[in-house]
């Protein structure tokens, strides 16, 4: 079961992108998941009174949230989202790549590479970046939507790093590692290539980057992780928080620049409650009680 949620910050086009996301992508649906209140906003929210708040994009039944904001943040490929395909369902590899690729640019060309016999790195017309990988091993309807998380920049060669961390903090288990073993232009020999991790039953794919990246990780692409109780949250937030001024209606940013969303597992009823939004406009750790 899915708990691990990829969120992009869109940017006042989020019901826009769910549409144009669920005709490009395989076994895609979009919705309205929630809206602004029409009370109780702060200034710069005003012009998004009663409009979408949340959109909620299903990839082969993987939920991704779209968040509709302003221009503050945007997404980036420092995370990315990797879609693999069948050997024998290359047609919809290819289709899909040509519709991420209106309005967008190839960061990797779509062809044939050592670990691939077809693959592609794009980002988008609206700044999100997908990886498309065809694959040997089948590919399920329900194949996860994977998040790869690139370590460039002030993260660079953090990946082992930041992946023996999230284990201590939420339980990550290595899968797989394979160091690049030999020094790159930005990478050390022991910096990982590739690596494949599970949060849950939720993978999650890292990388040091092999060049010198002018981009790093931003909020323009967070990771929801779902607590049980107050208790859970007030550990995971002691543990992962590191920018104090991040700090903002359960958003925080780690050691390593990612943001991360840490809410109750019961958001959605707590978000019903009377001045509910106005209330967590008011925190920056989320507490249950406050709601």
């Amino acid at each position: 079961m899915q708990k691990l949620t990829v969120n992009l910050w869109m940017q006042g086009n989020a019901e826009e992108a769910g549409q144009f996301y669920a005709s490009a992508l395989p076994q895609a649906r979009t919705e309205i998941e929630s809206r602004y209140p029409t009370e109780g906003l702060l200034d710069f929210q005003q012009p998004f009174a009663g409009k979408a708040l949340t959109v909620s994009l299903w990839v082969r039944e993987t939920k991704i949230t779209m968040i509709n904001a302003g221009g503050e943040f945007s997404p980036n490929p420092s995370i990315s989202i990797i879609l693999c395909f069948n050997a024998d369902d290359r047609a919809s590899l290819e289709s899909t790549w040509t519709a991420l690729m209106e309005g967008g640019s190839a960061l990797m060309p779509l062809d044939s590479y050592p670990f691939s016999a077809r693959y592609g790195w794009v980002t988008d017309k609206y700044g999100v970046s997908w990886q498309l990988m065809e694959s040997d091993e089948p590919v399920a309807v329900a194949e996860p939507v994977i998040p790869s998380l690139m370590f460039g920049g002030e993260a660079q060669n953090r990946a082992a790093e930041a992946i023996e961390f999230y284990g201590q903090v939420l339980g990550a288990q290595l899968d797989s590692a394979f160091p690049y073993g030999q020094a790159t232009e930005s990478a050390t020999a022991e910096a990982l290539m590739f690596a494949q991790f599970t949060l849950g039953d939720d993978c999650v794919a890292a990388m040091d980057s092999a060049v010198p990246q002018d981009v790093s990780f931003t909020p323009g692409v967070s990771l929801e992780w779902p607590c049980a109780d107050q208790a859970e949250i007030d550990r995971i937030w002691q543990a992962l928080s590191a920018v104090p001024e991040a700090e903002a209606c359960g958003w925080l940013t780690d050691r390593f620049g990612v943001s991360w969303q840490i809410v109750p597992e019961n958001m959605g009823e707590l978000m019903e409650r009377p001045d509910a939004f106005e209330h967590m406009l008011s925190m920056k750790k989320l507490v249950i009680d406050e709601f």
